[in-house]
């Protein structure tokens, strides 16, 4: 089967590209530069961005599947969220059409649940996105339910936030931490739980999104770890398997989200609306949907997850790229919070 996938030099783009290329022939599209050694033999790269739909028309030509992706972060300007993420969706589903392509899998977010008070989470939950990044996943949705509509196979995946090897971003400030054996503040007591994904687990479930019958696979899918505990538990094995002297630091929630929210005005901090703003609530979802209709089993919890990412993280420390906040793949300037840092 050909696949194509959208964002493909990204973390995720990255890790569908390692998990899939044995049994699929693979095209990846991207904005960013692809490091060839980064990707396995055969698999082919191409530099192009999803707001251009000539591109996209061209290189979609002959894919049986779409993987779409490519999406802006939420740290990116809003108009960019906006033109990619939602524009962006439009293009693609667009050039599929024109190419006769078979199905279009959506990578969208829980962020489209916004911070509900209702858990589990499950797919028919009304939908209220935080911020541009989180509105602009509820419209591309909406895009794709419409192309549904017009007999299109699209499966939409909504993922907790994933991690795995490769993945920085916010959580190398984590790891930096952690490795560094300081006290770890977690917004509030901890007694929260917060539902993350070991992106190998959701490799596995859009390949199966991908190559399930339509009338299985044609529907919309929360995916999350089936393992998880407290935040305070899972971070507190994170600092156990580190045994670097880390450990988890309580702080009052009505104090750190408006010092958080400043410091992201003034940009001296890396830390956005949602990370902040959600840290202290529950935050999980149901994942009965595709574990019945596609037979998707979660193998990793929270602590799995994170343990995995971070010894990665350690293995490669030396050589890991800095930068802002646009990619999981690099790890992002510290700002304020490494004042913070060296007070703890």
């Amino acid at each position: 089967m050909k696949m194509a996938i959208t964002g493909g030099a990204g973390f995720l783009g990255y890790h569908l590209a390692r998990g899939l290329s044995g049994a699929h022939e693979l095209t990846l599209l991207d904005i960013a530069p692809f490091d060839p050694t980064d990707y396995p033999a055969g698999v082919t790269c191409h530099n192009a961005d999803v707001r251009d739909e000539d591109a996209l028309c061209r290189l979609l030509a002959g894919q049986d599947v779409v993987i779409h992706a490519a999406a802006a972060l939420p740290l990116w300007k809003r108009r960019d969220i906006r033109a990619i993420n939602v524009r962006g969706t439009v293009n693609v589903l667009n050039a599929a059409r024109q190419n006769g392509v078979e199905r279009v899998v959506y990578i969208s977010s829980t962020a489209v649940y916004g911070v509900p008070d209702k858990h589990p989470l499950e797919e028919t939950d009304p939908v209220q996105g935080v911020g541009p990044y989180g509105e602009s996943k509820i419209a591309a949705e909406r895009l794709c339910m419409g192309a549904r509509a017009r007999g299109l196979c699209v499966p939409i995946i909504r993922p907790k936030t994933f991690i795995g090897t490769g993945r920085l971003g916010v959580f190398q400030i984590l790891y930096d931490w952690v490795q560094s054996g300081k006290r770890i503040p977690i917004i509030g007591r901890g007694h929260n739980r917060y539902q993350l994904l070991e992106v190998d687990d959701l490799v596995a479930a859009i390949h199966l999104a991908a190559t399930a019958p339509a009338e299985r696979a044609n529907e919309t899918f929360n995916v999350g770890a089936s393992r998880f505990g407290t935040v305070r538990e899972d971070v507190g094995a994170l600092c156990a398997y580190a045994a670097s002297g880390a450990r988890v630091m309580a702080t009052p929630a009505w104090a750190v989200k408006p010092a958080l929210q400043l410091f992201e005005a003034l940009g001296l901090s890396p830390l956005y609306k949602w990370v902040y703003g959600t840290a202290d609530k529950d935050s999980f979802a149901s994942t009965a949907r595709i574990e019945a209709a596609l037979g998707w089993q979660a193998r990793y919890s929270n602590a799995d997850a994170l343990i995995r990412s971070y010894q990665w993280y350690l293995d490669h420390a030396s050589a890991i790229a800095r930068g802002t906040g646009v990619t999981h793949r690099i790890a992002w300037d510290q700002g304020i919070l490494k004042l913070f840092k060296s007070w703890l």
